[in-house]
């Protein structure tokens, strides 16, 4: 049940999102061609990306939810890191776009704003929704754990910041007529959101390779297996992430002389134990009898 609900809850989130970018492209395009604004042009280019992402995270918060089949006998949680993946290298993209239009406008002056009211009033109300919106995505993505999800929302923080950095500039340059500043405000912004989608893309992509999981995690798993006195040693401890699922696996050793009953009541508490310190987590334990070879147990 508490599985299901977390799955309407994410698919909800992952609709309002796509809705909400639609509605603000659409208005960040009229004012551009209303007001012959290149930076507002440009963050309806920003926003088409917010779109796209939005229904990748839709498709992949769906695709996630699927419960493991033949074909996937691990589950489909790396639909979500695939996700975030792309996610990123959109968040990547739109930076560059961003800083190469903030460049061209800065070096050949060719910004042409000449309404830069309505710009202002277009990006405060898409900064008002995406505030709205990504605020509602963290949430909903820190109760499901989905990282596309969680990449969404970040992905409409950077646009938060984006739309600032125009309506800002759409402000000095209706108070000072001072063209330069928007274009300067731009590149710093463009900075922060290829920032932004780098961070994305570099945890996004552990995940995919199966990289390890945090070492305050492994930490909490060692220190479970070093107190129990009844576990000689273990060896080749592996971790992995998938989506918000975590895999471990572990050989542990034990008395030749202890029965496998008690052996197997023995892992039952340790991934018990896991469980409670991790959620989400799938134990795999391997049994064999302890031998007097220290290297064998050398890792507890």
């Amino acid at each position: 049940m508490r599985f299901q609900i977390h799955k309407d809850k994410k698919q909800c989130a992952a609709i309002i999102s796509v809705v909400s970018n639609t509605i603000i492209i659409i208005m960040k395009i009229v004012a551009g061609i209303l007001s012959g604004s290149i930076s507002i042009i440009s963050e309806a280019m920003h926003s088409c990306a917010d779109l796209l992402a939005s229904v990748i995270t839709f498709f992949a918060v769906v695709r996630s939810s699927l419960p493991a089949d033949d074909d996937h006998q691990y589950g489909h949680g790396k639909y979500e890191d695939v996700s975030g993946f792309i996610e990123g290298s959109l968040i990547i993209i739109a930076g560059i776009l961003i800083m190469i239009e903030a460049s061209k406008k800065l070096i050949f002056n060719t910004n042409t704003n000449t309404l830069p009211e309505m710009g202002i009033i277009v990006m405060g109300v898409s900064v008002i929704i995406n505030f709205i919106i990504s605020n509602y995505l963290f949430k909903i993505s820190k109760e499901s754990k989905s990282v596309s999800l969680y990449a969404d929302a970040q992905h409409l923080k950077t646009d938060i910041f984006s739309s600032l950095g125009v309506m800002f500039g759409l402000i000095c340059i209706k108070i000072t007529g001072f063209i330069v500043i928007d274009s300067i405000i731009a590149l710093i912004v463009s900075s922060i959101i290829f920032k932004t989608g780098f961070s994305i893309v570099k945890d996004t992509l552990n995940d995919l390779l199966d990289g390890s999981l945090p070492k305050d995690d492994i930490e909490k798993i060692k220190n479970i297996l070093k107190t129990n006195q009844e576990i000689k040693g273990y060896k080749n401890l592996k971790t992995r992430k998938v989506g918000h699922y975590k895999n471990m696996e572990v050989t542990l050793f034990f008395n030749p002389d202890l029965k496998i009953s008690e052996c197997h009541r023995i892992c039952d508490d340790i991934e018990y134990k896991i469980g409670n310190e991790l959620s989400d987590i799938t134990v795999n334990i391997h049994l064999e009898p302890a031998v007097l070879k220290k290297s064998y147990v050398s890792e507890c």
